[in-house]
């Protein structure tokens, strides 16, 4: 236990020298085919069309934790207006770690546990939580690494929507 607290320290830490975004040409957003911790499929392609927000996470790590609740008024918010919000979770230990977590958290969007050849697509996850916004048309519009509000989100959202 003491390892895991000092692993998320350390990660905490880390992530304060790895925050920012980037919005060069980031090209289109790779597809996948996964299958949610509820058992249902995710995939990029189902959810064409709309605004999406992928995020990379990891239940251990603080930040991650910290924008969790964000990301799920957002889900609530604008699921309607053409939104989703797939969230991919990093965990090494699997369902068993993640499933009580969402549970506990109750988190209201798609989750599923990434594989490493969905992280490769995205071009490798080097910090979490990494989130990447994708327009309507599946072109990546931003990549964030590390904590951000939720006004950041929201903006983006709000920006690709045009309202």
């Amino acid at each position: 236990m003491k390892q895991i607290k000092w692993l998320s320290f350390l990660v905490a830490i880390l992530m304060l020298g790895a925050v920012g975004s980037d919005a060069a040409d980031l090209g289109q957003a790779p597809d996948f085919s996964l299958t949610s911790t509820s058992g249902a499929p995710i995939s990029l392609a189902a959810s064409n069309g709309k605004v999406r927000i992928v995020d990379f996470w990891a239940t251990w790590c603080p930040p991650c934790r910290k924008g969790i609740p964000e990301f799920m008024e957002l889900y609530e918010t604008y699921k309607g207006k053409g939104v989703e919000i797939i969230g991919l979770s990093l965990d090494q230990g699997g369902a068993e770690v993640v499933n009580p977590f969402a549970k506990k958290m109750k988190i209201n969007y798609p989750i599923a546990l990434a594989d490493s050849e969905v992280v490769q697509a995205f071009g490798g996850v080097k910090a979490i939580p990494t989130a990447f916004v994708i327009d309507q048309k599946g072109k990546i519009v931003k990549k964030y690494i590390g904590y951000q509000p939720k006004a950041v989100f929201e903006n983006d959202i709000k920006t690709l929507l045009n309202l």
